[in-house]
């Protein structure tokens, strides 16, 4: 089973009008591959996925096989709110390349699905029908619903789930879940201030949304923590907070949209009803860029 340790980043999802742009996903996507990045998660939250069609969806996988080298890791968002779905869309991802996928937690009905019991037939039926490994998703600030550290150990006792991408931003969570888990089992961390702290206590990295506008800064970060210079790693990810909290704090997944085409990537607009930035806005996120030296 593949390694997933490092900086991976959850991959934006390009519009042009109504339509998927996947010319700009790939010209994005080869700009990426000039970094350390370990690899990219493709309809994830930050791809936008509840928003696309399944022909979307399939479009966008397939133009992301393409264009990410097999050193790199392709990870496929699949999950759905229902477990015969998630098994359909994780079998569909596999044949078109993805090398694992990962499932956010169901949710819609979050009375049916809070137990830890129905949590863990869920994903343990997933796991058991998946051609490729699976990684949890836990997203409770989203989907309402976290998963325990408790339910986490022991779906992570199934051979084919590699890991957790751990939202939560509770690190005395995660540190019971690195300390239940398997060693070859991947804690990492979902939010870009979780990063240090995650890799002190064990995390194996982290999947950051804000890494999409500062790969190579974080990548760095995740460098210089491992060779113990973590002194340095702090200095240089202190001078990220103020961009995470102005950018995609402020303005979700739109801010990081308009933050790519500052930067000369394809970043287009959101799929309605979420909100691209525009204006002011636009000028005050340029001026954030700049002041954490990322233009």
């Amino acid at each position: 089973m593949r390694d997933f340790e490092g900086v991976l980043i959850p991959v934006t999802t390009p519009f042009r009008g109504d339509d998927v742009a996947v010319d700009g996903l790939r010209a994005n996507l080869e700009r990426w591959n000039q970094t350390a990045l370990a690899g990219y998660v493709v309809l994830g939250s930050t791809g936008e996925f509840p928003m696309l069609s399944e022909a979307e969806r399939d479009r966008v996988l397939v133009a992301a096989r393409e264009a990410i080298p097999p050193a790199k890791a392709f990870i496929a968002g699949t999950g759905t709110n229902s477990t015969l779905h998630t098994i359909r869309q994780t079998k569909r991802a596999a044949e078109l390349g993805a090398d694992a996928a990962i499932l956010i937690t169901p949710h819609y009905f979050s009375k049916g699905f809070s137990p830890p019991a129905a949590q863990i037939r869920h994903y343990l039926a997933a796991a058991d029908a998946s051609p490729i490994p699976i990684m949890i998703y836990n997203f409770p600030l989203n989907t309402g619903i976290n998963l325990e550290a408790g339910t986490v150990a022991k779906i992570a006792q199934h051979p084919n789930v590699c890991g957790i991408k751990d939202s939560s931003g509770n690190i005395p969570q995660l540190a019971q879940i690195i300390d239940q888990t398997p060693k070859t089992f991947h804690v990492l961390v979902g939010a870009a201030s979780a990063l240090l702290p995650g890799l002190a206590i064990g995390a194996s990295g982290g999947i950051l949304a804000l890494a999409v506008i500062a790969a190579r800064e974080f990548c760095e970060v995740y460098a210089r923590a491992r060779a113990g210079r973590w002194e340095e790693a702090r200095e240089l990810a202190s001078r990220m907070m103020p961009v995470d909290r102005e950018v995609p704090g402020r303005h979700g997944i739109g801010g990081l949209k308009a933050a790519l085409d500052l930067q000369g990537f394809f970043g287009g607009p959101c799929r309605s009803p979420l909100v691209t930035p525009d204006g002011d806005a636009i000028e005050d996120i340029k001026e954030v860029l700049a002041t954490g030296g990322l233009l």
